[in-house]
C-alpha cells in the first residue's frame, strides 16, 4: 500500500485527522480505482471532489466536447475548453488540483462492447449520465462484475441518488424495470435543469463512493434519495431487491448485455 510523502501529509491533513478515516485511510484510497461516466453536470461535481480527497485512480468516460451551453452547470469545464473533448477538459482540471493521482481518459462511448473491459479495473462505478441506455448498461456491467454502482439523476429543480447492487443490495432494474416511453423524460435541453442542482447530486454520489471505498457510515444501499430544490427537501425511499427482477432475481431473464437503445425505445435514434 502506497505510504504517505510529506507532500501527502500537508495536502491531506484533515484527512489524517478525521476519526474512521486517517492514515489508513487516506492510503486506501490513494490505492482506489473509481469510474466516473460522463463528465457533464454530475460528472462536473463528483469527479473533482474525488480527485481533491485522494481517489488514486480516476477514470473518466465521455466521447462529447465542450460546449458554452454546458458550462452554465459543469463545473469541472471552463470558458477557454470550449471545442476541446470532455474528457481532455476535465483531466486538465483534476490534474491541476492534484497532481498526484492518475486521471485515465476514455474517449468512447461506453458500449456492450467495450463495457466489461472498461470497468472491471474499477473499483467503484459513478453514474453521472443522462440518458437511460447508458445507465442499465452500466449497471448490467456493474451486476456482472460485481462492482457498487452509485447511482444519480437530474430534472430541472430535482435530483435522485442511490447506491446500488452493492452487498446484496437492488440494481436499477429493481428499481425502474422497464425505461419510460420515449419522449415521457425531455432531454436536459428541452427540459432545463437549474445549473447548481448536478451540484447537490454529484456531490452526494461523491461522498457516498468515498464511504464505500472506506467502508464506513450508513450509505444510500437500499435507499433513494430524492431531493427538490423548490421546497429544499430530501427524503429516503427504501428499496428492496425485486424476486422479480429480471437481472439479479432467482429466475434472470437478462443473462448477457442487450441492445439498450431498442430496449429504451429509441431504436435509429440513439
Amino acid at each position: 500500500m502506497r505510504q504517505l510523502s510529506e507532500a501527502d501529509r500537508e495536502r491531506y491533513a484533515r484527512h489524517l485527522v478525521l476519526p474512521l478515516l486517517g492514515e489508513q485511510g487516506q492510503r486506501k484510497l490513494l490505492e482506489s480505482k473509481v469510474l466516473v461516466v460522463g463528465t457533464g453536470g454530475l460528472g462536473s461535481a463528483v469527479s473533482p471532489y474525488l480527485a481533491a480527497v485522494g481517489v488514486g485512480t480516476l477514470g473518466i468516460v465521455d466521447f462529447d466536447r465542450v460546449e458554452l451551453s454546458n458550462l452554465q452547470r459543469q463545473v469541472v469545464h471552463s470558458t477557454p475548453n470550449v471545442g476541446k473533448y470532455k474528457t481532455e477538459s476535465a483531466a486538465e482540471r483534476l490534474t491541476a488540483l492534484n497532481p498526484g493521482i492518475n486521471v485515465v481518459q476514455h474517449r468512447v462511448w461506453l458500449s456492450a462492447e467495450n463495457a466489461m473491459d472498461i470497468v472491471s479495473g474499477y473499483d467503484v462505478v459513478v453514474d453521472a449520465t443522462d440518458n437511460f441506455p447508458a445507465r442499465y448498461l452500466m449497471n448490467d456491467a456493474c451486476y456482472f462484475l460485481g462492482k457498487p454502482f452509485v447511482y444519480g439523476s437530474i430534472f430541472q429543480y430535482d435530483g435522485q441518488a442511490s447506491v446500488l447492487i452493492a452487498d446484496g443490495g437492488p440494481c436499477y432494474r429493481c428499481l425502474f424495470p422497464e425505461p419510460p416511453p420515449p419522449g415521457v423524460v425531455l432531454p436536459g435541453k428541452v427540459a432545463g435543469i437549474l445549473g447548481a442542482i448536478p451540484g447537490v447530486i454529484g456531490t452526494i454520489q461523491a461522498t457516498e463512493t468515498v464511504k464505500l471505498l472506506l467502508g464506513i457510515g450508513r450509505g444510500l444501499l437500499g435507499k433513494l434519495l430524492v431531493f427538490d430544490a423548490l421546497e429544499m427537501t430530501f427524503r429516503n425511499v427504501t428499496l428492496r431487491r425485486d424476486p422479480g427482477c429480471a437481472l439479479c432475481g432467482p429466475n434472470p431473464t437478462v443473462t448477457g448485455f442487450i441492445d439498450y437503445e431498442d430496449f429504451c425505445g429509441l431504436g435509429d435514434k440513439a
